[in-house]
């Protein structure tokens, strides 16, 4: 008997949208070899495979799947970011929001009585006791902080995504004209009309950055602690990337690089959006 395959959305919208050209080149893929990796369910629900489920349903191509298994929805959650982030060359902005759902979920994950909680919680008790933000920082190569600052802003993402998926969607393709900063404030302090608002002048294009107050003028010491942070995240990149080279070519593999660089990028661009 065929299994039932269900559509979760929340987990649909997690993935990046593949843009027409790509689209096109794994249906013409999939039309001439056939479905060759197995769609991922767990309970039935797809996680993994869903542009393919979706042609092989449209052009009756066969397809073979493979079970996980997760102790609740937020492991499978982050089975999802994890597997995603390994497989997609993303922006800054998707880059960051994932990190940030990856974290909120493993947060709801600890305290749980299941056995990735166990494990969670024997890792956690080593002699460094490392918070979720730390094990999370050294997994995406990036700083403690911004896995924080990636925290809210995913918050934020997903309450205008309660209000508005075009607005969601708006905002991690990069077209939404809001700042990071933005959605950091409406994490921490924006109310739900606000929030609606925003959501709803994204969807229609109207939404408008808040301008800067004429009077208001960096001070030197915050320029200062700018350049500092700049000249820093600058000596990370040549360390990382004249380290990386030799690892990547001893290995033949540059993966881990590009995420070493990726996570100094994204720092690069939290620097010039306090500008």
């Amino acid at each position: 008997m065929e299994k039932k395959i269900i559509i979760d959305e929340q987990f649909k919208a997690l993935l990046p949208a593949l843009d027409a050209q790509t689209y096109a080149l794994l249906e013409e893929s999939l039309l001439e070899n056939g479905c060759l990796h197995p769609l991922v369910l767990w309970n039935n629900i797809l996680i993994d495979g869903h542009n393919r489920y979706e042609i092989c349903q449209k052009h009756e191509i066969e397809f073979e799947t493979i079970d996980k298994e997760f102790a609740s929805r937020d492991e499978a959650l982050i089975w999802i970011i994890t597997t995603q982030v390994a497989r997609r060359n993303l922006t800054p902005i998707q880059l960051s929001y994932y990190r940030g759902v990856h974290y909120n979920a493993d947060k709801r994950v600890q305290g749980t009585s299941n056995l990735y909680s166990e494990q969670m919680k024997k890792r956690q008790n080593d002699v460094f006791q490392k918070s979720t933000s730390q094990r999370l920082a050294e997994q995406y190569k990036v700083s403690s902080r911004t896995i924080d600052r990636d925290a809210q802003l995913a918050a934020a993402i997903d309450a205008i995504g309660e209000n508005s998926a075009e607005a969601k969607g708006e905002i991690l393709s990069g077209a939404a004209n809001i700042t990071r900063q933005r959605l950091q404030e409406l994490a921490t302090g924006g109310s739900e009309d606000e929030i609606r608002s925003i959501a709803e002048s994204i969807e229609t294009g109207t939404y408008e950055r808040p301008k800067r107050d004429a009077g208001e003028k960096d001070s030197s010491a915050v320029f200062q602690g700018i350049l500092d942070g700049l000249n820093a995240v600058i000596a990370k990149i040549a360390d990382a990337y004249s380290f990386g080279m030799e690892k990547a070519a001893n290995a033949g593999d540059a993966s881990e690089l590009r995420a070493a660089l990726r996570g100094h990028i994204d720092r690069l661009e939290d620097l010039y959006k306090q500008f």
